[in-house]
């Protein structure tokens, strides 16, 4: 039994949870967020708390049991909290900066890349090798960070790129020279 999926949700308050068949909304302080989830799990709310049970011990209804779980705690979890994601620019001449609700960023191409960030997403650039992006949706929060990284990647051999704070780069060894010279 899934050890995950079986432990109940706990509704903090100010957290309002609608539960209409596969249908979740969760309004909160921080928003509302709406996810139509699998039609086979089976969604209860129990006072303060929400129960994820699957109808059978198939092997597709078991992993969906602990996927369910937590896709639900994390909307509690986002319209309460919120989730942010923190990259980091290294290399010369890359930065970052806002422009009105546009991020601008100069990465060694020929041009600037501008992102526009999706309804309820925030990016910050607190410094211009640092760039913050924060909003309710986890998923919506990590794709688009994703996004901007994948503008200019780090590379392997002098890490040059965008990168997600802490993100350890294995660095290659550069060319070796001549040995006859």
């Amino acid at each position: 039994m899934s050890r995950i999926g079986k432990r109940p949700i706990a509704i903090p308050a100010g957290v309002e949870v609608k539960i209409d068949g596969n249908v979740v909304t969760v309004k909160g302080p921080k928003g509302q967020l709406t996810k139509e989830l699998h039609p086979d799990m089976i969604i209860e709310q129990e006072g303060n708390a929400i129960l994820v049970k699957r109808p059978s011990e198939e092997k597709m209804h078991r992993a969906l049991h602990g996927l369910t779980r937590t896709l639900i705690a994390n909307m509690v979890r986002g319209v309460t909290e919120g989730y942010s994601r923190n990259l980091e620019i290294t290399g010369v001449g890359y930065r970052a900066q806002k422009q009105g609700n546009k991020l601008v960023l100069s990465l060694g191409y020929s041009h600037p890349i501008e992102v526009e960030p999706a309804p309820g997403i925030e990016i910050d650039v607190p410094a211009p090798t640092k760039i913050t992006v924060r909003g309710i949706d986890k998923e919506l929060v990590g794709q688009t960070a994703a996004n901007i990284r994948d503008f200019r990647p780090p590379e392997p051999y002098l890490g040059k790129g965008i990168r997600y704070e802490g993100e350890r780069i294995r660095r290659k060894a550069g060319k070796a020279g001549k040995a006859g010279k």
